[in-house]
């Protein structure tokens, strides 16, 4: 997960933004804390969703250290129906899923691993089938896409987006606008570091958010089904459902 933010962090290189050219920030919820995202979604949404008993599946993309995973968790799951809900979180950072596996509060229903999902996905098929489900029920990808984006290109996300939608059943995303993506840039070049392997050769650029929705419904099969308004940092929270088989 990422930032755009103009405010600076500390002068060590190590809290720095642009040091962490795939958004695995040490800090991140020090400066974009979970009730940015959490204020804007009802607590009610698995209910609204009319999920079943059986049991209710829940992935968080890019989850970093966990503190978004957890809190989400606790927000949207009312307390007597714990044991029907299961949040699995993953990073490509091991230091960071390890701090998420050391301070998780509700091991029995969270769990968290090492991925690169730009890579593999078996472990989340794996994940399917131990608990009989063809999809994840919703699945969270939240400030995660520009990563992806500027590290793999504009075939790395609309890879990334058909996998998502390949395998939930609703999808809640959250993309950085263009301006995240100069800040980044900016940061980076600020470090002394080389430039984003992708940045000047992206074609999708300007209203990101409306170009993954655009290829959502027109190439994965799901449907923008409502939009929760922005966060503090002008993002959308958009919930896509998935329209077909």
């Amino acid at each position: 997960m990422a930032t755009c933010s103009t405010s600076s962090a500390a002068d060590d290189e190590t809290t720095e933004p642009g040091a962490a050219p795939y958004g695995n920030f040490i800090n991140y919820y020090t400066f974009n804390p979970p009730e940015n995202r959490l204020s804007l979604v009802p607590a009610t949404l698995l209910r609204d969703l009319t999920f079943s008993d059986a049991g209710t599946l829940i992935l968080d993309v890019g989850c970093n250290s966990g503190e978004l995973s957890v809190a989400f968790y606790k927000h949207l799951v009312p307390e007597p129906d714990e044991r029907k809900v299961h949040l699995l979180g993953f990073d490509l950072d091991q230091v960071l899923i390890q701090r998420a596996q050391e301070n998780n509060p509700l091991p029995g229903n969270i769990s968290f691993i090492p991925l690169d999902v730009t890579k593999d996905t078996r472990q989340l098929q794996d994940h399917l089938d131990r608990h009989g489900c063809p999809r994840f029920h919703l699945c969270l990808c939240l400030a995660v896409t520009m990563w992806v984006h500027l590290n793999h290109g504009d075939g790395g996300l609309l890879q990334l987006l058909s996998r998502l939608a390949s395998i939930s059943q609703h999808l809640l995303l959250e993309a950085q606008p263009w301006k995240c993506y100069r800040s980044a840039a900016r940061r980076l070049r600020k470090l002394g570091r080389s430039d984003f392997d992708h940045f000047k050769s992206l074609r999708i650029r300007g209203d990101v958010a409306e170009r993954a929705r655009q290829h959502l419904e027109t190439q994965c099969g799901m449907e923008l089904v409502q939009s929760f308004g922005s966060t503090t940092w002008d993002r959308k929270l958009l919930l896509f459902k998935r329209s077909q088989d």
